[in-house]
């Protein structure tokens, strides 16, 4: 039997990949408190100039354009080797998707700038296409004709399917996460501070229901008492170097 590995990974897994934490010390909201707006529901739906101005600055924010990084892709190794039941992730920048890994097992707690959806009639579009006519029209709105109003498109508002301030967690996500961490035989923190919740619950739910724990984080955590295991080294060796490990353990 193969050993299930859950996973929860935070920013420092894609700082590695060239995206620049939010909240640590050089972070985005430390450095910009003001663009903490950019991801505010309330600014987003009352208002055009804020709508316009969180598309570009998604657009051009190294979220949309970075590249998975070797840590990323080591969790697609270790999914191969069909030892991953659990990615979850408080990144909404789509790099396990891009570098390989599948749906089925990722659970974006903080939703995923991927893709995006109608505000109205909840069409879901890919933020691919958005972001290629964004300076055609800069407050996207949704063009899908409604066949019960006389074919005239929704005009719905479009946003990306990112959970903003205000906004719950997506359906479900908590409860998965919770369930496939509690029925793993090991879980795996990479990158995160642990600060956010309900995302950092998720350890102590699993050590309670008795499994092992691995932090590797460059810096303290809050459940660094809770772990087995504490890893300080680069995430971007550090963690193909224990993928590699965990699978020749294994076989």
């Amino acid at each position: 039997m193969s050993k299930k590995i859950a996973v929860l990974t935070g920013a420092g897994i894609s700082t590695s990949a060239g995206i620049p934490d939010f909240r640590g010390p050089d972070g985005v909201w430390t450095k910009h408190p003001e663009q903490m707006n950019v991801y505010d529901i309330d600014a987003f739906m009352a208002n055009k100039e804020d709508r316009e101005y969180s598309w570009r600055w998604q657009k051009e924010s190294p979220v949309w354009n970075a590249q998975p990084g070797a840590a990323h892709k080591a969790l697609v190794k270790l999914e191969k080797a069909g030892m991953l039941t659990l990615l979850a992730t408080q990144n909404f920048d789509a790099l396990h998707e891009k570098a390989g890994n599948s749906s089925d097992i990722i659970v974006n707690l903080h939703g995923t700038i991927g893709t995006s959806h109608c505000m109205k009639c909840h069409q879901k579009y890919d933020t691919a296409d958005i972001m290629n006519h964004l300076d055609e029209e800069p407050d996207p709105h949704c063009h899908r004709k409604l066949p019960y109003s006389g074919n005239m498109p929704c005009d719905g508002l479009i946003k990306t399917d990112v959970v903003y301030f205000g906004e719950a967690l997506p359906d479900g996500a908590m409860e998965k996460s919770y369930r496939l961490a509690t029925q793993a035989d090991e879980l795996w923190v990479i990158g995160s501070t642990l600060e956010v919740m309900p995302a950092a619950s998720i350890v102590p739910v699993a050590a309670q229901a008795g499994v092992p724990i691995t932090i590797m984080n460059m810096g303290r955590t809050q459940y660094d008492r809770l772990a087995t295991r504490l890893i300080r080294d680069d995430i971007a060796v550090a963690l193909p170097q224990l993928v590699d490990e965990t699978i020749a353990a294994n076989s």
